[in-house]
């Protein structure tokens, strides 16, 4: 199989600063051993206004089934020959990405030491590759590369046979990519994508493959028209890597439209301890405040909106009055967990039937949280930046509008009980703001008159006649009458017997 990289040039900027980058000298040939061949690199031509680089990797077919290839369930003779006699040595494919990051590594990463400006300079690149399997035929070939900055994506199909076009075209195309970019850019979309168009890769695919992928993907794959497809490709349709790629590819994708670095929204499980707050209690006092006022609302389906790692979640499951339970945050390690606390994957086919976990970012509208009896946000606003809650609000109030919203956050003038906190210091790192009860019932009340809900508000844990709780609650219900009303509901101290405490 064979590739070719050109690029032009001129004496004040010569073509062969490709050697640079490419880490190859343009006067020399070499070879380099790989685990199924050889692999050669030379260059056909080299002057400051053309420089071409050719990889030629040379298959041995017994090497590659030596290292597994074409082991498979059929022991007749033609799929014995099949090993042996296949298109591995001719066409591009997945051994040719390996031989590209082996070979050709330091260009991959962007890297010169020699000559560390060149790697993000952008230059005219001519690809080409004479035998390139297609599965899904030449149009596919041109809307994988295309997005990639391409001006131009050629991708003729080649005839099976010139003496009989009668016979029709082949799977295999002639490939030529033409535009300017990094070289270091073009190179790892080949990476990707040239396993993805084989659609059989040569080795076993573990879980290091979707950082393989991401890291190759990066800037690009996110965004790509075709993730999906060349996601589950190139993990060779692994079920539960393709997800997981495709998860941490939303994080990303949610990241960038955020401005925001992805470790800052993959943060909602602590590395060193729980999130639940210390001490316990007070936890659970406000899950079961939570699962009250749920059951006071006549709610069965509910959303937990910042779920976590899923504690909520657990709890609603155990009682049979909650129908559909979706959980939905925007960490994908948070969801992760909260899977293997429910045991997802061993929950039997009805119970499974009523819980979803979603990646989502709550500052968006999001049409699948539409319909809902009740939403829940515990200890959820406090995680983000005060100029966000307006987009909190719209997608949450103006957006979902379930029936009833709960929203528990902790009231800052309980913080002087806690003696391990210091003075001026909330709860958590990560909490942007803590709110006075005052605060809190202000902003609130300015969400309830916006949106059409009534309000009410009820303490969490032990209400300290100087200070209030420790946590705040408010119950949003949405306005059902002809006519809106913005007015709030004060909750009494003492709940009347059969109401939510």
């Amino acid at each position: 199989m064979f590739l070719t990289i050109s690029t032009t040039g001129s004496p004040e900027r010569p073509a062969t600063d490709l050697g640079f980058l490419l880490h190859k000298h343009p006067g020399k040939a070499q070879s380099f051993s790989t685990s199924h061949g050889t692999a050669h690199v030379f260059y056909p031509e080299a002057t400051d206004e053309r420089c071409t680089a050719g990889l030629l990797l040379e298959v041995d077919p017994v090497a590659l089934v030596r290292r597994g290839q074409g082991k498979g369930q059929s022991g007749t003779p033609d799929a014995a020959l099949a090993q042996y006699v296949n298109d591995r040595p001719y066409a591009a494919s997945s051994l040719l990405a390996v031989a590209l990051s082996g070979v050709f590594r330091n260009a991959l990463k962007g890297q010169c030491a020699a000559r560390p400006e060149l790697p993000d300079e952008v230059r005219p690149l001519r690809i080409e590759i004479p035998v390139l399997p297609a599965r899904g035929g030449a149009e596919l070939v041109r809307r994988l590369f295309a997005p990639l900055g391409w001006a131009s994506v050629t991708a003729t199909p080649l005839p099976l046979d010139e003496t009989f076009p009668e016979w029709g075209d082949s799977r295999y195309v002639r490939l030529v990519l033409e535009g300017e970019l990094r070289l270091s850019d073009a190179l790892r979309g080949l990476y990707v994508l040239l396993p993805v168009l084989d659609d059989s890769k040569h080795y076993w695919i573990a879980s290091d493959e979707v950082d393989k992928l991401l890291r190759a993907g990066e800037g690009w794959l996110a965004d790509h028209p075709e993730s999906g497809l060349i996601t589950s490709r190139y993990l060779a349709r692994h079920k539960r890597l393709t997800q997981d790629a495709l998860e941490r590819l939303e994080l990303v994708r949610l990241a960038e439209a955020d401005g925001s670095e992805v470790e800052e929204l993959d943060n909602a499980v602590d590395e060193t301890s729980d999130t639940e707050d210390k001490p316990v209690p007070l936890a659970v006092l406000r899950r079961e405040a939570i699962l009250a006022a749920l059951g006071a609302a006549g709610a069965a389906r509910v959303l937990d909106l910042g779920c976590g790692q899923g504690q909520l979640v657990q709890a609603l499951l155990k009682q049979p009055a909650y129908t559909e339970i979706v959980g939905v945050d925007v960490s994908v390690r948070a969801l992760n967990v909260a899977a293997k606390r429910l045991r997802l994957e061993r929950m039997g086919e009805r119970q499974s039937s009523r819980v979803r976990l979603m990646q989502g970012s709550l500052a968006y509208t999001d049409k699948r949280l539409t319909g809902y009896d009740a939403a829940v946000l515990s200890e959820v606003i406090e995680h983000l930046d005060p100029e966000r809650l307006p987009a909190l609000e719209y997608a949450v109030f103006g957006s979902a509008r379930p029936r009833t919203v709960l929203v528990t956050t902790p009231n800052v003038e309980y913080n002087v009980r806690w003696e391990s906190l210091p003075a001026g210091h909330v709860r958590h790192g990560d909490h942007r703001f803590e709110w006075t009860r005052e605060e809190f019932r202000a902003w609130a009340g300015d969400v309830a008159s916006r949106h059409g809900y009534g309000v009410a508000y009820l303490p969490v844990g032990d209400d300290d006649p100087e200070v209030g709780p420790p946590t705040q609650m408010a119950v949003f219900t949405l306005n059902t009458g002809t006519t809106e009303t913005t007015g709030t509901t004060e909750a009494t101290d003492t709940p009347k017997e059969g109401e939510a405490a």
